[in-house]
């Protein structure tokens, strides 16, 4: 491929010494020949040069020639270089080049990285801002709280706690709606027996129709039908046809001590599944209560300061051990006559004893008996030093039968201070009937005890 630079006839490949040039011609190259491209078998002089067109076996002008080797301010020491393009083959289309540092159009995964990229560079900065200025803004940066730990027992919420004995209770406590003249009467009751017998007040059902509705912790409800009510104990019973209902465990209220606590079940102001705490206030706290034109309740309550409200009436007081050791009635209140009362933590349950007693007469038999001692005191009040006086005596009853006497003053019943007219009335009937309690009384100036052996009324 490489064949002889030829320019005036001289062949500058064989080195030496340059010879002189002719008159007229340009100097001689001072470099190597100049190396043609491959596919060029030689170098042909341009037009106007000495040798153009003179050249034996040229054609003709090359299209290609420069005058460098002509050019004064050329290198002498520098290659010439013709650079002659290849022959293109018709019909085929020559290979596209690309230059690698021209900028590109962007792609489909560039134009999705770029906003994925924007987005973490902003969220990183804006959570570096937040966190500046929540440093910024805390008290140094403090912590707040401490290290966590176990929780306490009482927020186990174990079958002993609170939480615990209500969440076991509350299926078995109802709301007691009851159809009357003037509107519906609303209360609470509790499941007493699984055949569907619901204990309550009897001023929950006092003046209704008969026609009675229960209201389950789920929401269901059922209708009821009255058995039986004792007004001077204020207990009555309602009974249900559904079927897997399940009874209250029953605690002793004689058992009780104050200080110990208490939750209040039902639904005060129609709020149903409400469950109140407190303590036992007060033991054998005797209550005179009743309606104008009503029947005169007498019991010995049990005092709690729980909270309990209207609707509460009838439902369970419960134990810590999620026994029922009391009926919620009523409730003392600071209100002048004809306004609405509210709860001040003076509230007062039927001892459950008491109320047992009285759901099984009503059950068995209808109504309920009731426990007298056969003897009236004298006054609405005491007497001077303390006591009740005996103003009668029934003949063969069971103060007669004790040796008590009109005029004896009676002290305690089994160690029970007497000093209200209400005590004496209330404390009997808190013992079942054939009941033995004993009575410290003052005769003159001794002071005497006697055992009597209670009964029950003949009504």
């Amino acid at each position: 491929m490489g064949g002889t630079d030829v320019t005036d006839g001289w062949d500058w490949r064989r080195g030496g010494e340059t010879p002189a040039r002719p008159p007229g011609a340009g100097n001689p190259p001072a470099g190597p020949p100049t190396t043609p491209q491959a596919g060029n078998a030689s170098t042909v002089p341009a037009p106007g040069h000495p040798t153009a067109g003179g050249v034996p076996g040229t054609a003709g002008a090359s299209p290609w020639w420069s005058d460098a080797l002509a050019d004064p301010w050329r290198d002498p020491t520098a290659p010439t270089a013709v650079v002659v393009p290849g022959a293109v083959v018709a019909g085929i289309e020559p290979e596209t080049v690309t230059d690698p540092d021209a900028p590109g159009r962007p792609t489909l995964r560039h134009l999705l990285l770029i906003p994925v990229i924007t987005a973490l560079l902003a969220g990183t900065l804006g959570g570096a801002l937040g966190y500046a200025f929540a440093v910024r803004g805390s008290a140094g940066g403090a912590v707040l709280g401490s290290a966590p730990i176990d929780p306490p027992a009482l927020a186990q919420r174990k079958p002993e706690s609170l939480a615990g004995v209500a969440e076991r209770v509350l299926p078995s406590v109802v709301t007691v709606r009851v159809s009357s003249l003037g509107g519906t009467s609303e209360g609470s009751g509790f499941i007493a027996t699984a055949d569907g017998h619901v204990i309550t007040n009897d001023h929950v059902v006092a003046g209704g129709t008969g026609k009675a509705s229960v209201v389950f912790n789920d929401g269901s409800s059922a209708p009821a039908t009255i058995v039986g009510q004792d007004p001077e104990s204020d207990i009555a019973v309602i009974k249900v046809s559904r079927p897997g209902l399940r009874a209250v465990e029953f605690g002793d209220s004689d058992a009780l001590a104050v200080g110990d606590p208490v939750l209040a079940m039902g639904s005060p102001l129609s709020l149903a599944n409400t469950v109140t705490a407190g303590i036992v206030s007060a033991l054998d706290r005797t209550m005179q209560a009743g309606e104008p034109g009503g029947p005169v309740r007498y019991y010995a309550a049990i005092q709690t300061d729980a909270a309990v409200n209207h609707g509460n009436s009838g439902g369970p007081l419960v134990d810590g051990a999620g026994r029922v050791v009391g009926v919620n009635s009523t409730i003392k209140s600071l209100v002048a006559e004809g306004q609405e009362a509210g709860n001040i933590g003076l509230a007062f349950a039927i001892p459950i004893n008491q109320a047992k007693r009285v759901t099984q007469d009503i059950i068995g038999t209808g109504k309920a008996r009731r426990t007298v001692i056969g003897a009236r005191v004298d006054g609405p009040a005491g007497v001077v030093g303390g006591g009740l006086r005996l103003a009668e005596v029934e003949p063969s009853g069971p103060a007669d039968g004790a040796g008590l006497k009109v005029g004896d003053v009676i002290l305690k019943i089994n160690g029970r201070p007497m000093t209200e007219p209400t005590d004496l009335t209330a404390l009997v009937r808190k013992y079942a009937p054939g009941s033995v309690v004993t009575v410290e009384f003052r005769r003159g100036s001794a002071r005497q005890n006697t055992s009597v052996r209670l009964a029950a009324d003949a009504k």
